[in-house]
């Protein structure tokens, strides 16, 4: 329950999120009530606290289904940011948390609880990187409305499947010898995500006469160089060597981490950006209204062995690719009744599978990532390049879990947008590409009583670029989706699926991990 006894009904923004979707959870352990405003609610169903929180449908940018949203509750939490969507993403963040802050006054909430970016002492806003002007931006609009307001300043966030430990993870594993741009030498304080959800929680409980920012951290004030030779000695990698240099400026720093990372460009600027000035604390005076506890805030390495745990465990509840990529086509599927018609290509497939469908189904479900594309490899990694290249997210997002898929879920360049368990799985491209994209997988039984696979690829092609896109590509369909499909049955068949190959690759890892590993076990936290 609440430490003080209090049962809060609770409003979370961006519970698909990486923070919003590990929050959730945290409030309804505490007994809070909780109820989670998103664009997609179908996206939120499949997350394991779904049954125990409401989920309404609206956006932060549109009053009525804000002030829908606030009706009855007492501390709403603002977890949206427009990071990564190109072009006025500032007016689109000023606009919308003038919309909640309105709407938090109106509906009589009693706290706006915001989890902002930590700025860079005496530096002018006009120097701060756009990204980190906006978020401060919308801390000042919560701190000058009527209503109080808690503002939770970070920088650097480490856990499972952030966006800013996935970087660090990427960069120190598989660059031994690095040459840098000069900011791995700025310092910043980076903190574990449990402490970062612990002040979340803590926050909803704060004083009514408490309207005020606070700065976050760890108990380790770090450069960027110190936080990967630290990472790799948690986790057993030999030394690296870091060599900075001047060159590489903010925007070629993102497409270097870019092509090194499963962090997109467009998402790896703003992170590379704020590491352009040092971030530290000024102050620790969350600790009067959210005490610490023994160990508490976590120290970097510890936050580091326990985010690399539930990696190797595959224990990963949110990634920083749980968001919906910025901009992405949310158009009904051409299939759907209110379709507004156009031009469709599909190219569809079936296999008769000598296995149960159940077989089948596992081997549909454990598609991606590691566990591959049963079909040829070099084409499927021509086109993530080709993604990358064009500052899309390619393929290295993998997957959340080596095994289960649920609704939202990134998948590579996919994202799953429908899952019926046995029987369908819907994918929807998030590629760049000249129009809409899904790809769906049926596991069925056909009229003769045996299991039957099938495949089918749709495209809606936009102008004439998306047509001739279609048929440049058509030629490569026999050996891309063809052989995806055969692939897909043979491994039904056979008693195989990609999965075993990812567990292997899985294993191999954690006995190289074990042999070079420096630390004894992990302390008794939980992430």
């Amino acid at each position: 329950m609440a430490t003080d006894g209090r049962r809060l009904h609770c409003l979370v923004t961006g519970a698909s999120g990486y923070v919003g979707g590990r929050l959730v959870p945290e409030l309804l352990q505490e007994g809070h009530r909780v109820r989670c405003l998103a664009r997609s609610p179908g996206k939120l169903r499949d997350h394991p606290w779904a049954a125990h929180a409401e989920t309404v449908r609206g956006d932060v940018t549109d009053p009525e289904s804000v002030a829908a949203a606030m009706r009855g509750v007492d501390v709403a939490y603002y977890l949206v940011h427009a990071l990564g969507s190109g072009s006025g993403f500032e007016d689109t963040d000023r606009a919308a948390a003038r919309v909640f802050a309105e709407q938090a006054r109106a509906a009589g909430v009693r706290r706006i609880v915001y989890l902002g970016g930590l700025t860079p002492r005496d530096v002018p806003a006009e120097s701060l990187s756009p990204h980190l002007r906006s978020r401060a931006e919308v801390g000042e609009i919560f701190l000058d409305c009527p209503v109080p307001a808690t503002v939770l300043r970070a920088a650097v966030v480490i856990g499972s499947g952030s966006a800013s430990f996935e970087m660090l993870r990427y960069l120190t594993e598989r660059l031994p010898v690095m040459v840098t741009p000069s900011w791995v030498h700025t310092r910043t304080q980076p903190i574990g995500v449990r402490d970062v959800l612990r002040y979340l929680v803590g926050s909803a409980t704060m004083p009514d006469d408490v309207d005020r920012a606070f700065d976050i951290g760890g108990p380790d004030v770090l450069t960027y160089r110190d936080m990967m030779l630290r990472y790799a000695a948690v986790a057993g990698l030999p030394r690296r060597f870091i060599v900075p240099v001047p060159v590489l400026t903010p925007r070629l720093s993102s497409h270097w981490v870019g092509l090194v990372t499963p962090v997109p460009a467009g998402l790896a600027r703003p992170l590379t950006e704020s590491l352009r000035h040092e971030v530290v604390c000024r102050e620790h005076d969350i600790a009067r209204y959210v005490p610490d506890l023994p160990g508490r805030p976590l120290p970097f390495d510890e936050a580091l062995t326990l985010a690399l745990r539930k990696v190797r465990e595959a224990q990963v509840a949110t990634r920083w690719s749980s968001a919906s990529v910025p901009g992405a086509p949310s158009d009904p599927l051409p299939t759907d009744p209110d379709w507004a018609g156009g031009s469709l290509y599909q190219d569809e497939r079936q296999r008769p599978v000598d296995a149960s469908r159940a077989a089948l189904w596992k081997v549909v479900e454990g598609i991606g990532g590691d566990n591959g594309w049963y079909s040829s490899p070099l084409a499927w990694a021509v086109r993530g390049w080709l993604d990358r290249f064009a500052g899309g997210v390619g393929l290295r997002r993998g997957r959340r879990d080596t095994e289960r898929l649920r609704v939202g879920d990134s998948l590579d360049f996919w994202r799953v947008e429908e899952l019926e368990p046995g029987h369908l799985l819907r994918l929807r491209a998030e590629m760049r590409l000249p129009g809409l994209a899904w790809l769906e997988m049926y596991a069925e039984t056909d009229e003769a009583g045996r299991t039957r696979y099938r495949q089918r690829a749709l495209f809606h092609p936009r102008g004439l670029l998306g047509h001739a896109y279609w048929w440049s590509v058509a030629p490569f369909h026999s050996v891309v989706f063809g052989g995806m499909a055969r692939n897909i049955a043979r491994a039904a068949s056979e008693g195989t699926d990609g999965r075993r190959r990812a567990s292997r690759i899985r294993r191999a890892r954690e006995r190289r991990s074990v042999r070079h590993q420096r630390t004894a076990s992990a302390p008794p936290h939980q992430e």
